[in-house]
């Protein structure tokens, strides 16, 4: 690898930088506290044309790769956006992945230029309340009918379904039968969110929550075949190819997330005094802002390397799973420290360190746990025998 500067990545991180300057720590965390879609940010970012950034040029798109979109999003985050930021934009910079690999001629145009101008708002479902990060076991199933699928069932951690008239939308369409291969009879569709098909039920949680999470229950939904995206049966493999790619994309917004708590826990170790000096000269203190900023050097090297790896087509799971555990493990552990640092006034709001905390630990869970991870890595990288 070169670590020479590119200037093309110098420019796309200076822009967002501009860019996020209007969108402070406070409009985030008004965001928070009322729930409400960040339209405004949403806006600048379609403005900014950030939007359709891996959507090849001909359908309008900006035609760029996994690297620089890891970039877009390492900097909302690090603006102190965090994931309320990323989450409202990053389907939008790099969701339709499966669409622009997979999808028929016919549906690219149709729905691309859409995409990358963010008039199109689509949500990915796929995680089901009994299969979780099983996804050979979902059970919404679509059946085959004249012109198209009926399809229904439920789906569980919808995220921006609310916003959304389009979902990626993986079903089976083939009964699981007993010998096949557990990946077999599943399709992948481009379906409408038709209000009238789809119950959308928003879920409480702990964080994020300027951008809604929620189940969906789907009852007899029509898509016509032509919003099928690949081979009908074959959806499983059309998801996969983009998840490498994800990984490194979300690993840099955890990255993000890490930086702007440790500028704030640095800020503050600054400028706080106690007994009559700033509480940065301890090394109580100074130690761990410090492990902080060497995690997450550490961790910015390995994902890296995964998107040079992404963007050149070669083989990158190793790196790309590796990625996203060391990114999620630094993120949180700056956020957790920057709150430590601000000691009783980090678990009020005033300082935002509590919001990068709960947003930091959400990203040892998604977009796939730390415990998978381990066990993709147990299994492909030291083939041990598979443990689930």
């Amino acid at each position: 690898m070169d670590y020479t500067e590119d200037a093309v990545h110098r420019d796309i991180r200076e822009a967002v930088r501009a860019m996020c300057r209007d969108f402070p720590d406070e409009y985030w965390m008004e965001h928070d506290t009322s729930h409400e879609f960040p339209w405004e940010f949403y806006a600048a970012v379609q403005k900014a044309g950030w939007l359709g950034l891996t959507i090849p040029e001909e359908y309008g798109g900006g035609g760029l790769g996994v690297t620089e979109a890891a970039i877009v999003e390492q900097e909302i985050a690090a603006s102190g956006a965090g994931m309320g930021g990323c989450s409202a934009v990053h389907i939008g910079i790099f969701g339709y992945h499966p669409i622009i690999e997979h999808g028929s001629e016919e549906l690219k145009r149709r729905f691309l230029p859409q995409a990358a101008s963010g008039e199109l708002h689509v949500s990915f479902a796929v995680t089901e309340p009994d299969a979780g990060t099983d996804t050979t076991n979902i059970s919404t199933f679509a059946r085959k009918v004249d012109g198209g699928y009926l399809v229904t069932g439920k789906k569980v951690w919808i995220t921006k379904a609310q916003e959304s008239q389009r979902m990626l939308l993986l079903c089976r369409t083939e009964p699981r039968e007993a010998g096949a291969r557990r990946t077999a009879g599943m399709t992948l569709l481009f379906a409408p969110i038709d209000r009238e098909k789809v119950q959308i039920r928003p879920i409480p949680k702990m964080g994020r929550n300027a951008v809604d999470t929620n189940e969906l229950f789907i009852d007899e939904l029509f898509v016509p075949d032509s919003d099928v995206v690949g081979e009908p049966g074959n959806g499983f493999r059309t998801i996969l190819g983009g998840l490498n790619a994800e990984r490194v994309i979300s690993a840099n917004a955890a990255l993000g997330i890490g930086k702007a708590a440790l500028r704030r826990g640095t800020e503050y170790a600054k400028q706080r005094e106690v007994f009559g000096r700033p509480i940065g000269m301890n090394q109580g203190i100074s130690f761990q802002l410090a492990e902080a900023q060497i995690r997450l050097d550490a961790a910015e090297q390995v994902v890296q390397k995964a998107a040079w790896l992404v963007d050149r087509g070669l083989p990158c799971g190793r790196e790309a799973n590796a990625a996203k555990f060391l990114c999620a493990e630094a993120g949180f552990y700056a956020a957790d420290v920057a709150l430590q640092v601000h000691g009783g006034f980090g678990y009020g709001k005033e300082f935002h360190v509590e919001r990068y905390f709960r947003e930091a630990r959400l990203m040892r869970i998604a977009p796939i746990s730390q415990e998978m991870v381990l066990n993709y890595t147990a299994e492909h990288v030291l083939g041990l025998p598979r443990s689930y």
